[in-house]
């Protein structure tokens, strides 16, 4: 088939691959000069599947309101929202119940522990290189309190087989010999020793090339403004060159996706969580870290990049505002600097932001719509770098009529009806 890929972040240039190593023919469009200019740009960096779970969990509501009186909140809320961005905020609330956490953590560990296997197996067929390290994740814990609460996590890890070790101090200053000298700062951690961290940004430029060279066609700096359709399919994708045909059209255009398929008469619960990185040079490599680290206290991930240190952080519900708040930088720096002071050099880092295409249960949307031609990819998150190989292997399947390697029945839009 001929294929359309609306997108070039890592979801759309995942799932371009996919599509051409399964014999299609696939052009990929984006409204950007080049792949993964948003936000794949300078996410945290974490390939983290047992990490993998929603952000609507028991707690969450008195959390959130403990937060926004926080200095240093995971959570901003500004005023003046419009009424889609409270129902999204009231859906989310919908899912902090036990049952709900335990089937949306379930889901996501399933797609995610999925997707590091086939991400595994595309660095052996490749060779791409991407500042990868595959030394696992350290949620760490400063209070006796956050440590008492993981067991909610850990039955969700068990259940799904994913390794994790549960350590006190010395073994978290083993796993990651640069707390050492703030070891009184933390009580202990959970590491998943198969997690990974790399430059999402590389990996999916390295990869466009790959797909570049088994012909898939980029089309960038190409804007879609409608999907033309009957009673049953798309009848083409409306861009500023006219009305194009294709015979099938995946859209993986993160926050931007439900604005194009609500025409279609699609709800698509899909909403731009802001988030926040800075990413520091190392001027120490003893006191840097090794892997990644997540501060369960600020909501932070610490990644180790090479010879830089990502830190992203930060859930700020405020629409589609692109503007960098100097105060969430200084929360990333307070949890960077308290745990590795001296590592990096905190004034010379790149600050950017970018919006999470987040759905009120934390699961991505993948698979059909009612247009028999028309495929989703989109809503993962802070989790589309963690995700992309599974999911676009398993969209692939979906496109390709094949029978995906995991159940998938569960993901599709379909649950929102």
């Amino acid at each position: 088939m001929k294929i359309a890929v609306l997108g070039a972040g890592v979801i759309g240039v995942t799932s371009a691959w996919y599509l051409a190593k399964a014999g299609h023919e696939v052009e990929v469009i984006d409204r950007q000069p080049g792949p993964a200019l948003e936000t794949s740009f300078a996410n945290a960096g974490q390939v983290s599947p047992g990490y993998s779970a929603p952000w609507a969990a028991p707690g969450i509501p008195l959390k959130a309101m403990k937060w926004l009186t926080m200095k240093h909140s995971p959570l901003v809320l500004r005023p003046g929202l419009d009424w889609q961005s409270w129902r999204w905020v009231s859906q989310m609330l919908l899912n902090c119940t036990e049952a709900a956490y335990e089937r949306n953590k379930g889901r996501m560990v399933r797609v995610a522990e999925y997707s590091r296997d086939r991400l595994e197996d595309l660095r052996a067929e490749t060779g791409i290189a991407y500042d990868e390290r595959t030394q696992g994740t350290l949620q760490l814990f400063r209070t006796q309190k956050q440590l008492d609460g993981i067991g909610k996590d850990i039955a969700v890890l068990r259940a799904y087989g994913v390794p994790y070790e549960v350590l006190d101090v010395e073994a978290c200053v083993a796993a990651e010999p640069g707390l050492r000298q703030m070891r009184h700062t933390f009580v202990g951690g959970l590491r998943l020793p198969h997690d990974e961290t790399g430059d999402c940004f590389k990996f999916t430029n390295a990869l466009a090339q790959l797909a570049t060279d088994n012909g898939v066609r980029f089309r960038f700096g190409t804007s879609v403004s409608a999907l033309e359709h009957d009673d049953s399919r798309i009848t083409g994708v409306r861009t500023g060159s006219g009305v194009e045909r294709f015979d099938a059209v995946l859209v993986a255009c993160g926050s931007f996706s439900p604005a194009l398929v609500r025409p279609l008469g699609i709800t698509l619960p899909v909403y731009p969580v802001k988030g926040y990185s800075i990413t520091v040079p190392i001027i120490d490599e003893d006191r840097a870290p090794v892997s990644t680290i997540m501060d369960e206290t600020y909501k932070v991930a610490i990644t180790r990049l090479g010879d830089r240190i990502r830190v992203g952080g930060t859930a700020e519900i405020s629409g589609f505002n692109t503007r960098l708040d100097p105060a969430r930088r200084e929360t990333l720096e307070t949890s960077v600097g308290s745990l590795f002071p001296g590592a990096a050099d905190l004034a010379a880092g790149s600050f950017w932001t970018g919006m999470r295409p987040m759905t009120p249960d934390g699961t991505p949307v993948i698979g059909a719509t009612p247009f028999a031609n028309l495929f989703l990819n989109t809503g993962h998150g802070t989790l589309g770098w963690t995700m992309s190989c599974g999911s676009a292997q398993l969209i692939a399947d979906i496109i390709s009529g094949r029978s995906p390697a995991i159940d998938h029945a569960d993901l599709g839009v379909a649950r929102y009806a």
